[in-house]
């Protein structure tokens, strides 16, 4: 068996968790696991690349260097600056969508023009470029206002009235709050009722989800405060059953990935549909064009296939579902976050009890770095803390035993992770 160097572009706490499941296939080399531009966490597993995740081309020129044999992407923005595009055509086999394919995520106007063309239920709509076009068609009830471009997961702003509408046009078209991203806006209807995140590998014409999962995005317990990254999540959740999940590829994800080959631009990678369960069917909030984060920290741990095969058959147009193997039980992962996230926070905490996280206790470090030899805080969301266990309340319950052994100064996260699901907080 040929031994695969692979690269992974990223530093978060979803890159860590690809790094550490992909340490685990028989495929890729010992010590040959690269992380650009990784974490401390990422440290521990192979080694990290002084390269921004936007420097497309000394991404290229790094995985010619050392013989990639894979190349996984973790965030949007490469996607979104053709990153797989220059792979492919440099000859690298890269796992991610193309610069096309992305713009189910880089677009939300493209998405929905795309999910109305091919018949993929998901809120009534409206797409502007005009701030006063926008304003006209509001109306008095309540509706979500989405900055159609990249806006880091917090372009999305969910309003009780008309009044709050006005306000997030302005933020949003005037203001500016999310740069280019507001250049167009989408007014969508407000659906009611669970979401859950159902992730699925495709390989231009196969799709097999992975287990569904739950996040929770408010920074406070009750789902209050700001929206954030993502505060917590866990898989699968209790009301998510075969069946839904059946419904959610038959009305969603297959048709998608239909859609995209029929349009010459198929869609090859991780898609993650984020889905409203509303009282007349699953409707689509959002697509995703890569693995969630922190989705990803509580999903990966579930997935007893090899990640290194599933990912080159992707590529390779060879995916099918024997593939991906998903062990029983449950995974929920907490997050710490540093004091004052999603708003302003410090760098540089120092974070103690690391290796005192007890067994079925996965650490995933988010932003960390290494300085003079102690692991500091570098980012908002710290780490990402994943137990492991028979149901959800068992997973809950040994990840806070993790996040309770661990120390920073102001940690913050929220104690109800999983509070959804049939099980008491």
């Amino acid at each position: 068996m040929t031994k695969l160097a692979v690269l992974i572009i990223g530093s978060g706490g979803r890159e860590h968790a690809l790094a550490w499941k992909l340490a685990q296939s028989p495929r890729v080399g010992e010590g040959e696991i690269f992380i650009a531009p990784g974490n401390a966490g990422t440290a521990q597993i192979g080694t990290n690349v002084p390269i921004a995740v936007e420097d497309v081309a000394g991404l290229v020129a790094f995985a010619q260097e050392k013989g990639v044999g894979l190349t996984a992407v973790g965030p949007e923005i490469p996607l979104a600056l053709g990153l797989v595009d220059a792979f492919q055509a440099a000859g690298l086999t890269v796992f991610g969508p193309t610069q096309a394919a992305a713009q189910l995520e880089t677009s939300k106007a493209f998405a929905k023009a795309f999910m109305q063309e091919v018949g993929i239920p998901a809120a009534v709509s409206a797409t502007f470029t005009d701030y006063q076009q926008a304003v006209n068609y509001l109306p008095d009830g309540p509706v979500v206002v989405k900055a159609s471009g990249l806006a880091a997961g917090k372009g999305v702003i969910v309003c009780d009235n008309r009044v709050e509408a006005e306000a997030a046009l302005r933020q949003i078209m005037l203001d500016r709050a999310f740069g280019a991203a507001g250049n167009e806006v989408v007014i969508e209807e407000r659906l009611t009722g669970p979401e859950v995140s159902l992730l699925a590998f495709c390989d231009g014409q196969t799709a097999v989800p992975l287990p569904p999962a739950r996040d929770h995005k408010r920074a406070y317990d009750g789902d209050r405060g700001p929206n954030t990254g993502g505060m917590g999540v866990y898989a699968p959740p209790p009301d998510v059953d075969t069946a839904l999940v059946d419904e959610i590829m038959r009305t969603v994800i297959q048709p998608a990935v239909r859609g995209m080959a029929q349009r010459g631009t198929p869609y090859v990678g991780v898609l993650y549909a984020g889905v409203m369960l509303t009282a007349v069917g699953p409707k689509v909030l959002e697509f995703n064009c890569r693995f969630g984060d922190p989705e990803t920290q509580a999903i990966l741990p579930l997935l007893d296939g090899d990640l290194a095969e599933i990912m080159l058959a992707c590529a390779e147009q060879q995916l099918t579902p024997e593939m991906v193997r998903v062990h029983p039980g449950a995974c929920a992962t907490v997050v710490m976050a540093a004091p004052g996230y999603p708003g302003n926070y410090p760098k540089g905490l120092p974070i103690t009890g690391l290796e005192a996280a007890p067994p079925d206790v996965l650490v995933f470090h988010a932003g960390t770095k290494l300085a003079e030899g102690q692991i500091v805080s570098s980012g908002g969301r710290v780490l990402c803390v994943s137990g492991r266990g028979v149901d959800v309340a068992t997973a809950v319950a040994r990840a806070y035993t993790g996040v309770a052994a661990i120390h920073f100064d102001g940690a913050h996260y929220r104690t109800d992770i999983g509070y959804h699901s049939t099980m008491s907080p």
